[in-house]
């Protein structure tokens, strides 16, 4: 079993809570909007590393890769910054990571867990603090909300 953290649009933000979770995790998911190579090097320093550039990522960020196939244990992980840039076909995908919208979402659909981590970086939108807590065991993935208290 390993325990995956999904974590999108920190914005230079890694809280001390985040980083709690991370000390715990297997496997680190970034799905973009980090914006500075200080905090890539931070979250590999917790673990592999699968991280994608969001829309806020720029020059610095040239060599990240727009979107990600890969896989953990059995399941296989299709990563993303924006939902409206997956691709029609998932047919060798069992889980879609997004991020950009700041807002936790997660569910199947079409025999897929669509899973986006919300924000954990700097508060925008009014939108709660969240990530996503994984565990992967074979071929079977589960996602729980984790949401981060934070001043008002």
């Amino acid at each position: 079993m390993k325990r995956v953290i999904v974590l999108s649009d920190t914005h230079g933000l890694l809280r001390p809570e985040v980083l709690e979770y991370l000390s715990r995790a297997d496997v680190i998911i970034h799905g973009g909007d980090i914006n500075t190579q200080a905090i890539v090097d931070k979250l590999r320093e917790y673990g592999p590393l699968y991280i994608v550039r969001g829309n806020n990522d720029k020059e610095w960020a040239e060599g990240l890769p727009h979107s990600l196939t890969f896989a953990v244990e059995g399941v296989r992980f299709f990563l993303i910054h924006n939902k409206k840039d997956i691709p029609a076909d998932l047919s060798d995908v069992d889980v879609v990571v997004y991020g950009h919208s700041h807002k936790y979402a997660c569910g199947e659909r079409d025999g897929l867990l669509w899973v986006n981590p919300g924000s954990c970086g700097r508060r925008r939108f009014n939108q709660e603090i969240t990530l996503a807590a994984m565990t992967v065991d074979g071929r079977h993935a589960q996602a729980e909300k984790v949401t981060i208290p934070h001043e008002k």
